[in-house]
């Protein structure tokens, strides 16, 4: 086994990862250097799927102010989110976003020059910051991407799969790291450990996330010990493309909603007045639930959104690849009716940190939507991912500017049970059917722990999930990432699914149909290795 050491080790190359690397690069003392992990190559994650924009509070929209944006996000999140958290990313958005400016990223502007900004659900004002027309997370992540490309200060693994924590004594002293392309295993010594491994969508038979979307950080961060929140928020988008375009559906963004398309059925009826005066701007929990009730009423697979009320140059410009995609499936946007489903798309849960980062283990920290910040509480705010995204990755090199990051001790008893495991070259592991375990994984998820959920279909899915693993006979070392994969997607649906069957009340996106009113007292939910759910790791 190969080891090596770093003063900072990212795991994770979406915009939270690309931006806290360019970051801590530029002000913190590294005397071991940087190093950013992806497990697939640089580029490709969850941020460059974000088609409608950026939360921008800035000083230039006279229209908004932080003020405004905080009882919005807060509104929106039922309850569950941080005020502090929320404060602080709102009043920090101004001077992370033209930080951003100064990396090469471009945000669509107008003939004078000045910034674009448009509205989605449940913001109050128009304070979207949007580049590429739709393509927003693509435009931000390759321009960040370039600018790590060009750092020579910043080394970078590619293909390499985070399998395992090290940590001792509640300290996080390093990570174990699996090469794909090589089948080989490497221990990397490191002070910092910053997860930025994104979301969890490929849990579900339907999602809007790619196929790296396993919830890889947050498994690795439960079996090392670190406490999760909010672990039952799962946001379903309304509306996906409802055509299956491989491992995802294709996103339509709430964006198109918010310049004015309606939600229909298939005779062109409007339905969303019946469920919400906000009628298609209603927070997407409502959205959701309405368009899966129209869709279990009629006996149909999708709604359908109808965006030929705007004007059509102004819709071929505003959104090209919406408008290229649906093209490519014989659907014309500026007169055919779009059909739509909701999807898995964004996860408001993860790994427990504060505003720093920090998670409950020492030296390990998470960013972006591995974590769990309280900004988003029960139901995330349209386009606050990506600015969660930049603002904590801000924070973390802050933060780690503060302190001094030498290379912990290396070897103790613990790290080296740990690492004895993985250097068994003699261990004999049978091939798996993933493929077949995976879409076992998705339905059950999809039908017993999706949209609409009650204490049967969740201990239906407890049972079934326990089935599966019981189907997985590994318990620390795996045969190739596929497997990693796999470990660590039964880890976080379990997880979900008992935060789920806990939480016995209805709060934005988790919606129990047996406990349909909002309790009062409003908690959030902590768990962790102790109160465990699978034991894969001892």
């Amino acid at each position: 086994m190969r080891y090596s050491k770093y003063s900072t080790v990212i795991i994770g190359s979406g915009i939270a990862g690309l931006y806290a690397a360019l970051k801590i690069e530029q002000q913190v003392k590294l005397p071991d250097g940087l190093l950013l992990i992806t497990k697939s190559k640089l580029g490709e994650s969850n941020s460059r799927y974000a088609q409608g924009g950026i939360v921008g509070v800035m000083k230039e929209n006279r229209a908004d102010s932080t003020a405004s944006h905080i009882s919005d996000t807060i509104k929106a999140g039922a309850g569950l989110s941080d005020f502090n958290a929320v404060k602080y990313i709102s009043e920090h958005s101004d001077e992370v976003i033209k930080d951003l400016l100064k990396f090469g990223v471009e945000f669509d502007r107008d003939e004078n020059n000045n910034l674009c900004f448009t509205r989605e659900a449940a913001h109050s004002v128009r304070r979207i910051l949007h580049s590429g027309g739709d393509a927003t997370g693509k435009m931000i992540e390759q321009a960040l991407c370039k600018k790590v490309k060009e750092n020579e200060n910043i080394d970078i693994y590619e293909e390499t799969d985070a399998v395992e924590l090290i940590v001792s004594s509640n300290e996080c002293k390093g990570v174990l790291v699996y090469n794909d392309e090589k089948m080989e295993y490497e221990t990397i010594y490191s002070p910092a450990i910053i997860l930025a491994t994104g979301g969890i969508g490929q849990l579900y038979k339907y999602t809007t996330n790619p196929a790296g979307a396993t919830g890889d950080g947050i498994a690795i961060a439960y079996n090392a010990g670190a406490v999760m929140q909010d672990m039952e928020f799962v946001q379903f988008h309304p509306t996906a493309l409802a055509i299956d375009c491989g491992e995802n559906r294709f996103l339509i963004s709430e964006a198109v909603r918010g310049e004015g398309a309606k939600l229909c059925d298939a005779d062109g009826v409007e339905f969303m007045s019946k469920y919400d005066e906000r009628k298609e701007l209603a927070p997407r929990d409502i959205v959701t639930r309405a368009i899966f009730n129209e869709m279990k009423e009629h006996n149909s697979d999708n709604v359908y959104l109808n965006a030929s009320c705007i004007n059509s140059t102004m819709l071929k410009k505003r959104f090209p690849n919406i408008y290229a995609k649906c093209l490519e499936n014989g659907i014309d946007i500026s007169h055919d009716f779009i059909p739509v489903a909701p999807a898995a798309h964004y996860y408001m849960g993860g790994v427990k940190t504060n505003l720093q980062g920090e998670t409950s283990i020492k030296g390990l920290y998470a960013i972006g939507e591995t974590a769990s910040t309280g900004l988003h509480g029960g139901n995330r705010l349209a386009s606050n991912s990506l600015l969660e995204c930049v603002v904590c990755a801000y924070s973390v090199a802050k933060y780690l500017k503060s302190l001094e990051l030498k290379t912990p001790k290396q070897i103790d008893e613990k790290i080296m049970s740990i690492l004895d495991r993985y250097s068994n070259e003699d261990l004999i592991l049978d091939e798996l059917n993933i493929p077949e375990l995976k879409k076992q994984l998705q339905d059950i998820m999809w039908n017993d722990v999706g949209i609409l959920r009650d204490e049967h279909s969740l201990m239906t899915a407890i049972t079934e999930l326990k089935k599966l693993k019981n189907n997985f006979p590994r318990t620390y070392k795996c045969l190739n990432r596929e497997e990693y994969e796999f470990r660590n997607m039964l880890i976080t649906s379990m997880l979900i699914t008992n935060s789920a069957l806990t939480r016995k009340e209805s709060r934005g996106a988790h919606c129990r149909t047996d406990y349909p009113e909002t309790l009062d007292n409003c908690v959030h939910s902590i768990t962790d290795k102790t109160h465990g759910v699978f034991d894969f790791v001892k």
